[in-house]
């Protein structure tokens, strides 16, 4: 019993030991196996040494390694110096790795039999040593000619390629240094202060690829194959993460504080449904109003930007399809990185003919509301009241209420108009549509004087744009001048809200009475449900005095109650301010 007490001390005793043989630097741990590889294959194109491993939490972990400690901590110097890992990567010992998953001829190695490797010096990830480092020689035009001839077609090929990623190389990228891509390394060299030769230096090649691999490495640039979108493209996942699914969009969330998030698009369509999208990118909040739009019969291109964020949208029909992409942003990301990625991501871009996502994929989240679109907050104006038609081309009568600080105003579902006329005394606005309209309905007006307590209606967006149609608040006709004998205006019995402001006032034949005017403020405030309205006649003279000749009612008798509301929904219309 001695003996064997004595065996098992000297095992346990052994294992701390043996433990600290190895380490590994931990780079990124997720919960499926998909993204894990899909990370691990980004890591792999610029760092040695990449495997991914099964932890006994049953997430997934990418690590480098394995390697003695002091080595691995030296690496990991290495990497964070250079960029290419993020700040919260640390030294970890694989007592949580169960297995190796990936490469994919690892699978189920155990940890614990890898071998130690002593890594190999990587010029392109390592960092500066406390030693001068030994600089590459400048070479004069013939002897960078030569040193370039001994180049093989993959440095040839890389070459090219990190002359595409500084936008001074547009070709094809076949290894061949034709006129173009000799152009393209003058224009290279003019940008950094070099001699344009047209011929790289060993250095200047060195410089070009290592960058170009740098800002790769930090983009994490990775293809995706989603297949539910059926859509084959390059993202930086080392940005960005899968979220979720809500059709017709494929969310990916921010990878940590990147800053970064993006969507891709799938829905079958043809160019309606392509319109469409086109005009509903722009009414969501990732879509700034600044920013150049473009739009051809089979493609569409929307670029935002204001003080909070940036985006990038591109969709495109093909195949019966609707397929693109939005690469959003904010000012903490470096926008010149960002630009590279779009312009990646839509070079890549690749549809899978006959597949788009389903409909009812992806589940229900806790945060849904009107005011959002496949999870996405839908731009909200500041303000939102009532006006209507009162011509057949599209003429808007409303309040000036909040209107002079507007930057843009809009009627309907964003239809810009312009502030035509205002009269402050009365609070009559008068908006004109950039083009002409053609309204279903637009206001007649009573003839002669309406009778002392006659029910009337008052049709507005009481609740803003959340409907889609006015409400009819009912009320009574209280008063043909103002509690202290004001002219031109008419005293309502009426409980309405603020958003009614500038609706018409109807009598029950759906002859339009006047204006409702915003509610009276000052130190003395009225009952909640005495309102004003600018009258008939007050409406007239300003519309008369605007070029605009007030239509006379023929209407008699009282109207259905769902008559008369379909009479105010043709001619009411809500009026939005946006700053």
């Amino acid at each position: 019993m001695r003996f064997l007490a004595t065996i098992a001390f000297v095992l346990l005793a052994a294992m701390p030991a043996a433990a600290q043989d190895r380490a590994w630097v931990q780079v990124e741990a997720h919960p499926t196996l998909r993204e894990t590889e899909e990370r691990a294959r980004a890591y792999a194109a610029t760092l040695k040494d990449v495997g991914a491993y099964r932890l006994n939490s049953g997430w997934y972990s990418i690590a480098v390694g394995p390697y003695s400690p002091p080595v691995a901590e030296a690496e990991l110097a290495r990497y964070k110096a250079a960029g290419l890992v993020p700040a919260d990567t640390f030294i970890a010992d694989g007592a949580s790795y169960e297995r190796r998953v990936w490469p994919a001829g690892a699978r189920m190695q155990d940890p614990a039999s890898e071998t130690v490797p002593t890594p190999q010096p990587d010029p392109a990830t390592a960092a500066p040593a406390a030693a001068a480092p030994v600089a590459l020689p400048d070479e004069t035009p013939l002897e960078a000619r030569r040193s370039e001839s001994r180049l093989d077609r993959q440095a040839r090929m890389e070459i090219q390629t990190a002359l595409k990623w500084e936008r001074v190389y547009s070709s094809t990228i076949d290894a061949a240094f034709g006129p173009g891509t000799r152009r393209a390394m003058a224009d290279w060299q003019s940008a950094q202060g070099y001699e344009p030769t047209g011929v790289l230096t060993s250095r200047q090649r060195a410089e070009l690829v290592d960058g170009y691999k740098a800002q790769i490495a930090r983009l994490g640039m990775t293809p995706v194959d989603e297949p539910e979108a059926g859509i084959r493209i390059e993202m930086p996942m080392g940005l960005v993460r899968f979220d979720r699914y809500e059709p017709p969009f494929v969310h990916y969330a921010s990878r940590g504080d990147s800053g970064v998030t993006a969507l891709l698009i799938s829905e079958r369509g043809d160019q309606s449904t392509l319109f469409g999208l086109y005009d509903i990118m722009q009414t969501l909040e990732i879509v700034p109003l600044e920013g150049p739009r473009e739009r051809s019969s089979r493609s569409f291109t929307l670029i935002g930007k204001n003080d909070r964020l940036q985006s990038h949208t591109y969709a495109q029909l093909t195949g019966g399809m609707v397929k693109g992409f939005s690469l959003i942003w904010t000012p903490s990301a470096d926008p010149k990185l960002m630009q590279r990625a779009v312009a990646m991501m839509k070079d890549s871009l690749d549809s899978v003919p006959n597949v788009s996502l389903d409909e009812t994929l992806g589940e229900a989240t806790a945060e849904q509301r009107a005011d959002m679109l496949s999870g996405l907050e839908v731009r909200k104006p500041d303000a939102t009241h009532s006006g209507f038609f009162v011509d057949p081309e599209g003429a808007v009568l409303t309040t000036t209420n909040g209107l002079d600080s507007c930057r843009r105003i809009t009627i309907g579902p964003e239809l810009e108009v312009t502030l035509a006329a205002t009269d402050a005394a009365q609070g009559l606005a008068l908006l004109r549509p950039g083009r002409t309209l053609a309204p279903i309905g637009f206001a007649e007006f009573a003839p002669g004087v309406p009778r002392l307590r006659s029910d009337i209606a008052v049709a507005g967006f009481s609740y803003g744009e959340v409907l889609d149609l006015p409400v009819l608040t009912y009320g009574v006709l209280a008063d043909l001048k103002g509690l202290s004998g004001e002219e031109n205006v008419e005293r309502l019995e009426l409980d309405a809200l603020p958003g009614d402001t500038g609706g018409p006032v109807l009598d029950a034949s759906g002859a339009v009475l006047g204006m409702l005017l915003a509610a009276s403020g000052g130190a003395r405030q009225l009952p909640e449900q005495v309102r004003y309205a600018a009258d008939a006649s007050a409406v007239g003279a300003f519309l008369t005095a605007n070029g605009i000749e007030p239509r006379t009612s023929s209407a008699t008798g009282a109207l259905p109650p769902a008559e008369l509301s379909r009479r105010a929904a043709d001619m009411t219309v809500p009026v939005s301010c946006w700053n």
